[in-house]
């Protein structure tokens, strides 16, 4: 409805009446018009029906919902499911070009303002967590695994003779499969065990890079967010690391952005030294579906170099769910639910300590990890062997999910590199452990009920291994037997 349509539309409803509706237009016309003019996510968050009239609109704007359209090509959006259709709200033709994923479409207006707009809203998201001086950054429709290698297959263009990724010790299949896929070798640094805590070896970082020479080495992959004991890399001296021997250094910032310590490694390695950048998941940080991740860098030409890498055009889904939520949510609301993770962090971690010291375990001391707790299970390793690993299957089958339990001694080959002590980290990490994770939308009744079936599966465990087993009949006495 434009100016001329509620004029005419006086002709037939009462004009008091009218005015009040085209008001309330104008409302939701207000809002869509500071973002289109700030490109920011909003301070408060939008109504549905504020977030729906802005799809809708976006999506008259491509072709495939023109009145009268007639396509003759290979790419007309046709959807031949309406429930489909509905489900992407029209916008079916993607985002970007074959030649560069954040290129405008001609056929599709809508979908190509939606995709700058999306990542307009996101850059100011990630400056708002922490990463004050980001230059660039984009949705990408691969998860955090592929969005690394397209990272470091650009990186190849700018460095054709290295052949090497630094890379510190995670225990994290798809980390170390996105440099073998992109077909790279990973010079595997072992983590250094401080107190409890698995942290960079930053003096093994340095010998690897000169024995191999800086210019075989396409990059340093360090990791922020992870599971205790592991903490995080030591990103600034990484950084400097990386600008003193002048390699590039891409950090992988899974699950980071909910969390203030490390966007704050993040910002400060860029500032003291070196991070190429930075990629961070959209489910695990936006609570959207899978498919989705972040790219970002402090140098807005290699973040487009990034862009242009990726072949043809690409998914708008996970730019629709992004942008729909930061809108549901605005930025207050987001801050609102990182505030709530931080405080269900330290709930999380009376809990397990009180849980930990009722059964002879201890809480691991991992300070440096701002998200992820382990609690040692030394007392059921002694017990039995295979003790620890039914712990998990027990918790899993009582619906427990994202509880992680570790044994000693695993290993894994993935792409012909063994790992000893697969999953800890380490080659020799002392004890096996329990993981839980305060991560964004926990809620105090996820903690308080994990705790309440962790503490009966332990009880029954206990309770099981100290049954004797029975002994055999005692022998008959040597008179009886005689007679």
């Amino acid at each position: 409805m434009n100016g001329e349509n509620f004029a005419l539309s006086e002709q037939i409803v009462s004009s008091s009446y009218i005015r009040q509706g085209s008001q309330a237009r104008r409302s939701h016309e207000q809002l869509i018009r500071l973002l289109l003019e700030q490109g920011k996510c909003p301070e408060e968050g939008w109504s549905e029906s504020t977030v729906e009239l802005f799809l809708n609109e976006l999506a008259v704007m491509d072709s495939n919902n023109f009145l009268g359209n007639c396509g003759v090509g290979e790419r007309e959006g046709r959807v031949a499911s309406s429930l489909v259709a509905r489900r992407h709200y029209r916008l079916i033709h993607g985002i970007g070009r074959s030649g560069d994923i954040a290129a405008i479409q001609p056929k599709a207006a809508g979908s190509s303002l939606l995709n700058k707009l999306t990542n307009s809203v996101v850059l100011d998201i990630l400056k708002l967590t922490g990463v004050r001086s980001v230059a660039s950054c984009f949705v990408v429709p691969m998860a955090t695994g592929m969005s690394l290698t397209l990272c470091f297959l650009t990186l190849r263009h700018r460095r054709p003779k290295a052949r090497y990724i630094i890379w510190p010790r995670i225990d994290q299949k798809s980390c170390f499969k996105s440099m073998i896929t992109a077909g790279f070798e990973p010079v595997v640094v072992e983590n250094a065990l401080e107190g409890d805590e698995l942290r960079t070896d930053l003096e093994a970082v340095e010998r690897k890079i000169e024995a191999l020479g800086a210019e075989n080495i396409l990059c340093v992959h360090s990791t922020t967010s992870c599971f205790a004991p592991r903490v995080p890399d030591r990103i600034e001296e990484l950084a400097a690391m990386c600008a003193k021997y002048n390699i590039p250094h891409i950090v992988n910032n899974a699950y980071g952005v909910q969390s203030s310590k490390c966007m704050h490694l993040i910002q400060q390695g860029a500032r003291v030294g070196r991070i190429d950048a930075f990629v961070q998941s959209l489910d695990k940080n936006f609570m959207v579906p899978v498919g989705g991740a972040i790219i970002a860098g402090f140098e807005e030409s290699f973040i487009q170099e990034i862009s242009k890498m990726y072949p043809g055009r690409a998914s708008a889904s996970p730019s629709l769910d992004v942008l729909i939520t930061l809108l549901t949510l605005g930025a207050n609301g987001y801050k609102k639910l990182l505030a709530e993770r931080k405080e269900i962090y330290s709930f999380l971690v009376q809990e397990l300590k009180s849980l930990a010291s009722a059964h002879g375990e201890r809480l691991l001391h991992t300070p440096h990890n701002p998200i992820s707790l382990a609690m040692s299970l030394d007392g059921l390793e002694a017990k039995s062997n295979g003790a620890v690993t039914q712990l998990g299957s027990m918790l899993f089958t009582r619906q427990v999910s994202g509880a992680r339990v570790i044994p000693l001694g695993k290993e894994q080959t993935i792409s012909g590199h063994t790992f000893r002590g697969f999953m800890s980290h380490s080659e020799s990490y002392p004890c096996p452990y329990l993981n839980a994770a305060s991560a964004v939308g926990i809620t105090r009744e996820d903690v308080t009920l994990c705790m309440k079936r962790l503490d009966k599966c332990l009880k029954t465990l206990k309770k099981n291994q100290n049954v004797t087993t029975p002994t055999s009949p005692v022998p008959p006495a040597a008179g009886r037997a005689s007679r």
